[in-house]
């Protein structure tokens, strides 16, 4: 990466900072921050790598209460950021903020498609092995992921739902490989920043499939049942059900009915439990009671592709408000749930 020159910005700064200081002591100050500031601050660590002379200078005068250490080569990297982070917040934090800033940082790679639709990413990515399009899909939003993957032809779609859950790191110079071959194929003239390397693993292929349509899902794991049955059972016992509700506090309960249409909750409850049921009506106030019951008794037979795409909905809900740190979801792997 090319040094950094004038023109820093607040981050920038601080990082430059922390940089030309002692170890021990930048990890004193790093530990001043927040974890979401450490994580701005570590990855300019990591992107700058080295900062010219006069630029670490001129960065330092700004800071009247440090002393200036004259021409130095400020070092940064991966190492450093690890080690600073480490001796603010132990292994185990570091180990978090680190998985957040590689994840931010390798996504920034493929920047410039974050704007295409699905329809012609799909025509970008067509050709490329299951591997490459596995790579770039595990770097998106889920959600335009999901859409892409569902744009796929069914066997191709398998083969990298299989890659996604089966993928661990990528190095940063097959990303950049990757992301340059794709930016010259669709003529964008953006410069690719350093991309760290990526976990991936079952949780990006769940993530994906739980913002997918019911059809999609279903197709995916029936293939991927057919191609690695022990992969598709692990991918079943992450995601979530609509009868997961009941494994929410009550208070996260509520929150998710508040979104719901009494509709759509009627129709998410035809042939469930009674255990559903029951955690449904007694998180509804009396009013909303009532209106369930109306639109419950009104409803006639109902397809079944409606109501599993009821309770998508509310499964969809239940994610994104778990995404948001508004709610919490019990995972217990031991439990049975009963359809």
């Amino acid at each position: 990466m090319t040094d950094v020159q004038l023109g820093l910005t607040g981050t920038q700064k601080v990082a430059v900072v922390l940089m030309n200081m002692a170890h021990e002591r930048a990890a004193e100050v790093l530990g001043q921050f927040t974890e979401a500031e450490a994580e701005e601050i570590v990855a300019e660590i990591v992107r700058m790598k080295r900062v010219d002379a006069i630029v670490a200078d001129r960065t330092l005068t700004e800071f009247h209460d440090l002393t200036i250490r004259g021409a130095t080569n400020a070092r940064g990297g991966r190492d450093i950021a690890v080690g600073l982070l480490e001796a603010s917040f132990g292994a185990e934090r570091a180990a978090g903020v680190m998985n957040r800033v590689a994840s931010s940082m390798a996504g920034k790679a493929f920047e410039f498609i974050e704007a295409a639709e699905p329809g012609q990413i799909v025509s970008l990515l067509d050709g490329e092995l299951p591997q490459t399009v596995a790579l770039v899909l595990a770097h998106l939003r889920p959600e335009q992921a999901s859409s892409i993957l569902s744009g796929l032809e069914e066997s191709r779609r398998t083969e990298v739902a299989h890659c996604i859950a089966t993928m661990s790191s990528a190095a940063p110079e097959a990303i950049r490989v990757v992301a340059d071959t794709l930016k010259g194929r669709a003529g964008a003239v953006v410069s690719t920043r350093d991309a760290v390397e990526i976990v991936g693993g079952v949780q990006p292929l769940v993530d994906i499939i739980n913002r997918s349509s019911v059809a999609t899902e279903k197709a995916l794991l029936e293939a991927l049942d057919e191609r690695d049955p022990d992969l598709a059972e692990e991918v079943r016992s992450r995601m979530l059900t609509f009868a997961d509700i009941v494994k929410l506090e009550k208070r996260d309960v509520q929150q998710v009915l508040r979104g719901i249409d009494a509709s759509v909750l009627a129709i998410a409850m035809k042939g469930t439990t009674e255990n559903v049921i029951e955690v449904i009506r007694s998180n509804l106030s009396e009013r909303n009671r009532e209106i369930l019951d109306d639109e419950a008794t009104a409803l006639g037979p109902v397809r079944l592709s409606q109501v599993e795409e009821a309770r998508a909905q509310i499964v969809r809900a239940i994610r994104d408000l778990e995404s948001e740190g508004v709610i919490t979801v019990q995972r217990a792997e031991e439990e049975d749930l009963v359809y």
